[in-house]
């Protein structure tokens, strides 16, 4: 490229006072030490672009230079507002964007679960841009920023402002601390909070800050030790790093670069008479002489940026001149002299590979995502200096590379640090958000009964479902168990005897009366319908066995039925003793309807009519809604009860209502006919035995409201077995005690003689 042509440099130092700012770009255009504006004084010439630093002075410079059309390279941070092609369309950034550099930071902090951190941003525009993408990351990710502190970059230091920033620091929580903004910002930041002791802080930045330490003493306690920084990737120019070690300086060296490096370097003294001149210092040393943090001979990323800057104006003359090489000469043509604004076709369309083996564009819009390398400066023991790449981030994978044990942390940190606001909720907790306070900042509480968190820091607990409960640290769900009232709980074996026990007394019972089938008494209270209450009584203590043993649908469906259909037999055949006991008391004189009823047996009736009413009535609810078999998850802790449901409750009420009106009704006829005399009136025993039926009953429905599982069923069982009993007890008991102990008392002629003395009673 360029034959015959060699690029030439001049070097202007930049002004921090705004007033003075624009004054070497318009010596630029007027010529050397001339400030003439819209004049041109130079007699070699122009240069054809210029290369700028920081934003700060990149834009008032780029608003001069865009008036002119002269091209300008900026090598520093990348900034948004000088992408603005309408306001800088003169201005070529050669920085990689920073788009992805909030993503990867936020991505660092996820690593290693940092989610309280500070942040100290310039005040530039390119700050508040920064700001806007790692809110909007953060929030994305659950991370809190402590606090916000915004520095506008001034040379001169104030103590007062450095003094705030140090109290931020020191009064926050965090462990974790961002600083974004410019080499520029980044020195002046560094070196005014230097003058602080602060430790255990681990610092993030977007920019290596290497020539800090050359300012820097040599301290044991470093303020901000083995900080953590994005460094856009980039490969290593070979040439350069050879070239560096080769060069040499003597002692009449006009180059003044060398001399002052090895002053600041080693502390020679300078001759006096000749400022470029080394005093007591070694002559003919070399620069790999000095440590790596006061030289390294690794390109940094701004002189990165000046390199593809020079190559790429390097190609643009080229292309420039081979275009107008192509043109055909005009007759009498004096020599081209080439304007810098012609550059900007060819630079727009510019397009190469670098030395390096890199691509280089300069349209923003084609321009890649930035690969960061992720860089930790050991300085453990002072003056190491050396800079270490531990891990990189690929922004179009969104991936995050780290090697951990390469890392070297600040000054008393052991062990991977931790910047949270508040301490991690374990599992069996969830996260209470505090009132005004960031989502970072929060109170662990316990997880509800039957929910549970099984991880770290969870937002809300997961209920279990149906079949599961969870367990007492409420960190994992237990399958349930099924509860039902089995044969082999001690409870239901208890009342499966009973009731085995009872069906058995009641058949003794039976066999008693049939044997002595002839006697007075037997006859006297109305054998057959006697039987046939000793017959239902028994198939009422059978039925309850019904209730035993996990439910099926069949079960179901006799459970109620089965119980309702036999219970109405042996109460409705307690309403047909009872009439015929008033019946035969109310006869006075033969030939009176009464007495027909009573010869005909027309109170037995009263046993198939009342018997057929509740057939119907489970008809009804077996043909509507019948039972079924349902489950039960939330009324016992960590069971699952198998349970019956009745489908039609009303239907239930209905049929357990009908059977309590034939007790109630029962209970009245034998209480009215409860004093008529006679030696086996058995009125008063009818009378007390459904009042031991209708006290149980009643006390049934509350009872079987207020429990749940298999205490619910236990207490139907139960009532069945203490009504019957009841019955069975108060109505055969005083008889089975005169036929098995007192025989004599069952006898005709006893009979006759206990009737004559209760006629002679006043």
């Amino acid at each position: 490229m360029l034959p015959n042509m060699t690029l030439g440099f001049e070097i202007y130092i930049s002004h921090y006072v705004e007033t003075d700012l624009l004054e070497n770009p318009l010596i630029v255009l007027s010529g050397r030490n001339k400030n003439s504006p819209n004049y041109s004084c130079r007699r070699e010439g122009k240069a054809v672009a210029v290369l700028t630093g920081s934003s700060s002075t990149s834009a008032p410079i780029g608003t001069l230079l865009d008036l002119y059309k002269f091209p300008q390279f900026t090598f520093g941070s990348f900034d948004p507002v000088l992408s603005n092609q309408e306001q800088f369309s003169a201005v070529y950034q050669m920085a990689s964007k920073d788009s992805a550099l909030a993503l990867g930071m936020v991505s660092l902090m996820l690593h290693f679960h940092w989610t309280w951190v500070g942040l100290f941003i310039t005040q530039e525009d390119y700050g508040m841009w920064f700001l806007s993408e790692l809110r909007e990351e953060t929030g994305k990710n659950g991370i809190c920023l402590a606090f916000e502190h915004m520095i506008t970059y001034n040379a001169i230091p104030n103590f007062s402002n450095d003094a705030l920033a140090h109290q931020k620091i020191m009064e926050s929580s965090t462990n974790v601390i961002i600083i974004y903004g410019d080499i520029e910002f980044l020195l002046s930041f560094i070196l005014k909070l230097g003058d602080f002791l602060i430790t255990g802080k681990v610092w993030v930045m977007n920019s290596p800050y290497d020539d800090v330490t050359l300012s820097k003493r040599y301290f044991l306690l470093d303020s901000f030790h083995a900080p953590l920084f994005f460094s856009h990737h980039h490969g290593n120019i070979s040439d350069f790093t050879s070239f560096i070690p080769t060069s040499n300086y003597s002692k009449n060296s006009e180059d003044i670069f060398f001399p002052k490096l090895w002053i600041r370097a080693i502390r020679c003294i300078l001759i006096k008479s000749d400022c470029t001149k080394l005093g007591h210092c070694l002559y003919n040393a070399t620069l790999d002489w000095l440590l790596g943090h006061i030289f390294d001979t690794a390109m940094s990323e701004e002189s990165y940026n000046i390199y593809n800057a020079v190559y790429a104006v390097a190609h643009a003359l080229h292309k420039m001149l081979l275009h107008h090489t192509e043109e055909p000469p005009v007759d009498n043509e004096q020599a081209r002299t080439f304007l810098s604004s012609q550059l900007h076709p060819f630079l727009q369309r510019i397009q190469f590979t670098n030395p390096v083996g890199e691509p280089v564009v300069l349209n923003e819009e084609r321009k890649l995502e930035a690969e960061y390398d992720i860089v930790n400066f050991w300085n453990f023991p002072e003056g190491l200096g050396q800079r270490v790449k531990v891990g990189k981030f690929c922004p179009a994978k969104r991936q995050l590379i780290l090697f951990e044990n390469l890392i070297e942390w600040p000054v008393g940190i052991t062990e991977t640090p931790q910047s949270v606001c508040c301490e991690n909720c374990g599992p069996g907790f969830r996260k209470a958000p505090r009132e005004g306070k960031d989502p970072c900042c929060f109170d662990c509480a316990p997880c509800p009964e039957n929910e549970i968190s099984n991880a770290t820091d969870m937002e809300q607990c997961v209920r279990c479902s149906d079949h599961q409960f969870s367990n007492t640290k409420r960190n994992h769900c237990l399958l349930k168990a099924e509860s039902f009232l089995a044969y082999e709980d001690s409870l239901g074996m208890a009342l499966a005897c009973m009731a085995l026990c009872f069906s058995a007394f009641t058949a003794g019972v039976l066999g008693v009366f049939i044997k002595h089938q002839d006697t007075p008494i037997v006859k006297a209270n109305n054998q057959t319908l006697s039987y046939i209450l000793l017959i239902s009584l028994t198939c009422c203590f059978l039925c309850s066995l019904l209730f035993l043993g996990r439910p099926h649908t069949a079960t179901c469906i006799l459970q109620q039925t089965t119980f309702a259909v036999v219970f109405t037999v042996a109460v409705s055949t307690v309403l047909a003793k009872t009439m015929t006991v008033v019946l035969a008391f109310t006869v006075t004189a033969p030939g009176r309807r009464t007495r027909q009823l009573l010869v005909s047996r027309a109170p037995n009736l009263i046993i198939p009519i009342c018997t057929l009413i509740q057939v119907t009535l489970c008809g009804i609810w077996l043909g509507t809604s019948p039972p079924f078999v349902d489950t039960d998850a939330h009324s016992e802790y960590g069971h699952i009860i198998i349970l019956c449901n009745m489908g039609s409750i009303i239907a239930f009420y209905c049929v357990l209502g009908y059977l309590g009106s034939l007790a109630l009704a029962s209970f009245t006829v034998a209480f009215l006919a409860r004093n008529l005399p006679d030696t086996f009136n058995e009125a008063k025993f009818l009378t007390f035995s459904m009042l031991v039926f209708c006290t149980v009953w009643l006390t049934f429905l509350p009872v079987y409201q207020s429990t749940k599982g298999k205490v619910m069923v236990a207490v139907e069982v139960f009532s069945i077995l203490a009504s019957s009993a009841g019955l069975l007890g108060c109505i055969f008991a005083p008889k089975c005690y005169i036929i098995l102990i007192r025989p004599e008392r069952n006898s005709l002629h006893r009979l006759r003689e206990r009737s004559q003395s209760q006629r002679n009673k006043p």
